[in-house]
């Protein structure tokens, strides 16, 4: 083990952190005994930069598939070709109207303490996607929002534009190690909404260039279904909403609408998240209420760490990469 664990066995014996403890530790056992992980990403966890330790996670094998939200698949693209350009912004919570109007103005996109530049990162992007949707459209193919980006990186169309190092950018990793990728929601984005304004004004004559989500449903499905034949398969929750509500249900559709049988259960759960447990909140429902609805079973290790993901999650992939 390195620093990094060291550190944490050391230190966190207690509340929050011991839960964090047993997690990566669970974590790392369930890999070496021949568990596949599914992540998942919600939030605004590729513009915190989260990459710089996923991506290594990725191309060490440790983690079997991404769940995200369209916003950090498109985050993390945009923080590869734009970092020069973005504007941080310490004393964000202090901002005024007035000055957000001027950020506004002056077109920077605040996400927290971050501002994504429109110009150099959004349009920059959506300007290569457009041409890439229109061709494909153009000849009648279909490909999934992520295989879009996939075939760009890898043909080389943002290279010459690159501010970071790649190999901060997890989506490069995931590329290039053709990672199972999985965008619930996908309009509810950026580049969501370009590729439908496009559609509504018939730049793109079919609506379907662009798989769905029903589609990605169908294919996660039959990933888990593969997967699951030889192997456990964990689930590690990073924040809540479609990103981790998405997924998790694959499990119950297998059992109770396509009758399978003998479907395993996810063998692994972990979410961090600063959502509180209270009444109707799925990002804050106990690990134990997944019981009731077959999607985790009675002797599933479950953690819950009410923390921020961008401290916690990197710690636990320091861990499980023995750092």
């Amino acid at each position: 083990m390195g620093a990094i664990s060291d550190f944490i066995k050391r230190h966190y014996r207690h509340f929050n952190s011991a839960t964090l403890l047993s997690a990566a530790k669970s974590y790392a056992l369930f890999l070496s005994d021949g568990g596949s992980m599914l992540v998942t990403l919600a939030g605004a966890m590729s513009t915190a930069e989260l990459g710089i330790s996923l991506a290594e996670m990725i191309r060490r094998g440790k983690l079997h598939a991404i769940c995200c939200t369209g916003a950090n698949l498109e985050e993390d693209l945009f923080n590869l070709i734009a970092h020069d350009h973005y504007v941080h912004v310490p004393d964000y919570r202090n901002l005024s109207p007035e000055q957000e109007s001027v950020l506004l103005e002056q077109r920077l996109n605040r996400v927290t303490d971050t501002c994504i530049p429109e110009e150099e990162a959004l349009q920059r992007v959506g300007s290569i996607l457009l041409k890439e949707w229109a061709e494909a459209d153009r000849v009648g193919e279909r490909r999934f929002p992520h295989e879009y980006l996939y075939q760009a990186l890898r043909d080389g169309r943002f290279e010459s534009a690159y501010q970071i190092d790649p190999v901060d950018s997890w989506l490069v990793a995931a590329s290039d190690q053709d990672l199972p990728l999985f965008v619930p929601g996908w309009e509810d984005s950026t580049l969501g909404n370009l590729y439908a304004a496009h559609c509504m004004n018939e730049n793109i004559k079919n609506v379907g260039t662009v798989r769905s989500g029903i589609e990605y449903m169908m294919l996660l499905t039959d990933w888990y279904e593969t997967v699951s034949a030889n192997n456990s398969v964990g689930f590690f929750q990073i924040g809540g909403g479609i990103a981790g509500d998405f997924p998790i249900c694959v499990v119950p559709m297998l059992e109770k609408d396509l009758h399978r049988d003998n479907v395993r259960k996810w063998g692994y759960f972990c979410q961090i998240s600063d959502s509180t447990t209270s009444y109707g909140s799925y990002s804050g429902a106990v690990p134990n209420e997944k019981i009731t609805w077959g999607k985790l079973s009675v002797d599933t290790p479950k953690f819950i760490i009410e923390s921020d993901a961008t401290i916690v999650a990197p710690l636990i992939f320091g861990f499980v990469m023995e750092q």
